[in-house]
């Protein structure tokens, strides 16, 4: 079975998931901010000088899914973005949502990430 496969339930923690072992604090992460709601942390393998994740504390498989259950969490998720972007001092920045393998999503639990500090060039990929 396949990870995309195990998505597993909103909301509830899945013992599978990278994301939900940061939150529960299981696994290390350099974190940059964190609310009642959101944990944003730097992505391990930066696309740009500004790499970072803003993820939900809640398990949803991916943005729609988040924004279909708890449209004020995925609210969240975009406002944290925006907060970091402004204490990391970032002019110009992209926010992605992933969703789904093909769209090279590999960890299951929303999450957009925080990109900035280069030049960001149109179409993506």
């Amino acid at each position: 079975m396949t990870q995309e496969s195990r998505r597993g339930a909103g909301g509830e923690p899945q013992d599978d998931c990278l994301f939900c072992k940061i939150v529960a604090g299981h696994i290390p992460a350099t974190l940059v901010r964190e609310s009642d709601t959101t944990v944003a942390f730097r992505d391990i393998n930066p696309q740009a000088p500004t790499h970072i994740l803003v993820i939900p504390k809640v398990h949803h498989p991916d943005a729609a899914s988040l924004a279909a259950a708890e449209p004020a969490i995925a609210a969240d998720v975009l406002r944290e973005a925006g907060e970091v972007a402004a204490e990391e001092k970032l002019e110009s920045y992209r926010i992605v949502f992933n969703t789904g393998s093909g769209a090279g999503q590999t960890v299951f639990h929303a999450h957009a990430h925080l990109l900035g500090g280069r030049g960001m060039q149109w179409p993506p990929g």
